[in-house]
């Protein structure tokens, strides 16, 4: 970033063009996971990643031609380059197409039985806890061969290429769909070649609810009110971490990377063994109650920057996350209803990404105010998060009649 003329408030600008653009994106491509199917619009949403890392990759190799120049107290110094702007378009066109969580969410729900989902959406964050510790240590090893920072990218290329080809070959349609007479297109009613029939559930017609539709839909604005505190404990945490590992911890990258290859270790665990065992024992709620508390407890231990409770700490965020989320994510899918599992992914994917925002931008701002006291934030975001579960049960209670 700083070849480029960037410096620190570039990069978290930088990094909240995702969310900012998937804040419009992911309703449209969950609503549109309910209408054409799920297949179609996760590889409309994985192609729109490669498309984007192979501009990011192009940018690179752009000449640093200056836009132009900012020298402020409160933003710092930097220039705003040519290869900065086309990197900022390429993060907004993957947050634009950024369905991929909220459809994969809502397809996983469509082929698993509701007693299932728990330990299913278990598994789907083990996958992505194992994509935090390869990605991290494949692309050190690519940023130190003759290529320098355009081999990670590359690498990223590559692996996005792939993803498409699983998506294209593998991946069967989950939703059943009941073709009416022959097929017409309504306007710009094609993706790749594929005729984008509406696709129904058998004997049921899916509407296109609004969001204001979606609101008054039972129990769904309380969940997603708790989707955004939990996205911004999350952000607060992830934001913050890192300057508070170099100003307390005085750690290198190398220790920063342990740390977290050790953290997404301890979730592999928890979500691998331990929740599949309590899912068949008791309810979402419960563990998302004790899920909840537990991260909480995680976040407040951090804020001595003690090196022995930072690791101890690990071992509270693995139990609170691995349990709280999986079964928080199985809820809002039963809550959601089989006819608009996209829509209501997709709209939770847009609160997520407005509490990344906010704690991308408050948890730089409060370290810098607080130091370590800024996990106290943290803490008591997730604590109201634990406080307001407690409605939890009832909706439970409800779903069964």
């Amino acid at each position: 970033m700083n070849r480029l003329g960037g410096n620190a408030f570039i990069y978290g600008l930088a990094s909240s063009m995702y969310p900012a653009f998937q804040l419009i994106g992911a309703p449209i491509l969950g609503r549109w996971s309910d209408i054409y199917g799920r297949k179609r619009v996760l590889l409309l949403s994985q192609v729109g990643t490669l498309i984007s890392w192979i501009i990011f990759l192009g940018a690179l190799f752009l000449p640093v031609s200056t836009l132009f120049e900012v020298d402020s107290e409160v933003l710092g110094a930097f220039a705003f380059t040519l290869p900065l702007a086309v990197l900022f378009f390429a993060r907004a066109f993957d947050g634009l197409t950024g369905g991929n969580v909220s459809v994969a969410n809502a397809y996983l729900a469509d082929i698993t039985e509701e007693k299932d989902r728990n330990q299913n959406f278990g598994k789907m964050s083990i996958s992505s806890n194992f994509g935090f510790i390869v990605g991290p240590a494949l692309a050190g090893i690519l940023s130190v061969t003759e290529y320098g920072e355009a081999a990670p990218v590359l690498g990223a290329v590559v692996i996005s290429l792939i993803g498409t080809a699983i998506i294209v070959f593998y991946i069967p349609e989950s939703k059943e769909c009941s073709l009416e007479g022959p097929a017409s297109a309504e306007g710009m009613r094609k993706v790749f070649g594929y005729e984008l029939n509406e696709c129904r559930t058998i004997k049921e017609k899916t509407d296109k609810p609004s969001f204001r539709d979606v609101l008054k839909f039972p129990h769904i604005p309380y969940m997603l009110g708790l989707y955004f505190l939990i996205f911004l404990g999350f952000n607060i945490f992830y934001t913050s971490f890192p300057l508070h590992a170099i100003a307390a911890l005085d750690w290198s990258i190398v220790e920063m990377g342990v740390y977290f290859t050790v953290l997404s270790g301890l979730l592999i665990v928890v979500q691998g063994s331990i929740l599949p065992r309590l899912s068949r024992r008791y309810s979402d709620a419960s563990l998302i109650m004790f899920g909840s508390l537990m991260l909480g407890t995680n976040f407040l231990l951090l804020i001595p920057g003690d090196l022995f409770l930072t690791y101890l700490a690990t071992g509270f965020f693995a139990l609170g996350d691995g349990l709280m989320w999986p079964s928080f994510l199985s809820l809002l899918s039963k809550v959601a209803g089989k006819n608009y599992q996209g829509t209501v992914q997709g709209f939770a994917s847009s609160f997520g990404g407005l509490a990344s925002i906010t704690g991308l931008i408050l948890g730089g701002l409060l370290y810098e105010i607080l130091a370590g006291r800024a996990f106290l934030l943290a803490g008591m975001v997730i604590y109201t998060v634990f406080l307001l579960n407690f409605r939890l049960r009832r909706f439970e209670e409800e779903l069964k009649y």
